[in-house]
């Protein structure tokens, strides 16, 4: 199997073994694997997009829980002043917070949540999705959705800004799905992208329970440094780069630590008043912990915008 950024052959070396789904409860067993050459780490066996597309057929189709109270309470919270608040106090990794023009496309946009803040904070938004069902309700919102791939996605008229609000981990190809974005784009036109940090202490803290592997669906794991190689392959510039450690994702973790098992789903993910609970008391008594790491670049999220050259 060659790295998936420099495809430099018998390259990759075993970082952690023994890797198994945190969350929905898939059986198989997974390694992360690290790039001899370029230091980029990847998921091992790394599936084909066939069977990607299975499992999130499966697995990611979210309206088969779009009825449960934590949905419903999650869907109350999103839609309050409180979410705007929550943004400032625990970091803004989807871009909600950013104002501005132009034309933008949120890449993954699913029912259309991030749409609704772009377009109220001044950008025209459209969004692509997949997922039928999900790509409808944004639709219903009276947003533009496009149903294709990238690679089979054209516009006569190229976007100000593309968004990558936790997709570019996902890609069995991240460099040419950056190549398709720079094709969309305008001159300067901005990329945002956010996506977990393979140097988070959460990682080292949690080790193989650490919420943000996500095998099989995270195929990528990257580091600042393999990000910034990605992109400037790819022919972009990084403006800017902080990192966040939002407490849901900390939350998530300890409980896969404390409640997953190999095989089955982890319905206490979706306690909303065990999530409710830990992420009130890690903001309220981690927010030092965390701000360390996010200040030692090793937060728990890369929030990147880089600009086509």
């Amino acid at each position: 199997m060659n790295c998936l950024n420099c495809n430099q052959p018998t390259s990759l070396q075993e970082m952690l073994k023994d890797v198994s789904d945190t969350r929905f409860g898939i059986s198989q067993l997974y390694q992360i694997q690290k790039c001899t050459h370029c230091g980029l780490e990847q998921t091992a066996p790394l599936p084909n997009q066939v069977e990607l597309n299975r499992l999130y057929e499966q697995f990611y189709n979210f309206s088969s829980e779009r009825n449960s109270p934590y949905i419903h309470l999650r869907r109350i919270f999103i839609n309050s002043f409180l979410y705007r608040f929550w943004l400032a106090v625990d970091g803004d990794i989807s871009f909600q917070r950013m104002r501005g023009s132009g034309n933008l496309l949120d890449v993954g946009c699913n029912e259309g949540r991030g749409l609704e803040f772009y377009k109220s904070h001044g950008f025209s938004a459209e969004g692509l999705e997949l997922n039928n069902r999900a790509a409808n309700i944004a639709r219903n919102m009276g947003f533009v959705v496009h149903g294709s791939t990238l690679e089979d996605f054209t516009t006569e008229s190229k976007y100000d800004v593309v968004v990558l609000s936790n997709v570019l981990e996902h890609s069995l190809n991240p460099g040419k799905m950056l190549q398709h974005i720079h094709r969309l784009l305008k001159t300067n036109g901005q990329l945002w992208i956010s996506c977990p940090n393979s140097q988070s202490w959460l990682r080292t803290a949690f080790s193989r329970y650490w919420i943000n592997w996500h095998v099989p669906f995270h195929v990528v794991h990257f580091s600042p440094n393999t990000l910034i190689e990605v992109l400037k392959k790819s022919q972009f510039k990084v403006v800017n780069m902080r990192q966040e450690t939002p407490a849901l994702w900390v939350a998530h973790s300890i409980i896969a630590r404390l409640f997953s098992k190999p095989g089955q789903p982890t319905h206490h993910l979706r306690s909303a008043p065990l999530v409710a609970g830990l992420i009130l008391l890690i903001r309220g008594l981690l927010f030092p912990l965390l701000w360390l790491g996010n200040l030692s670049k090793r937060g728990d999220c890369l929030v990147v915008i880089a600009r086509k050259i």
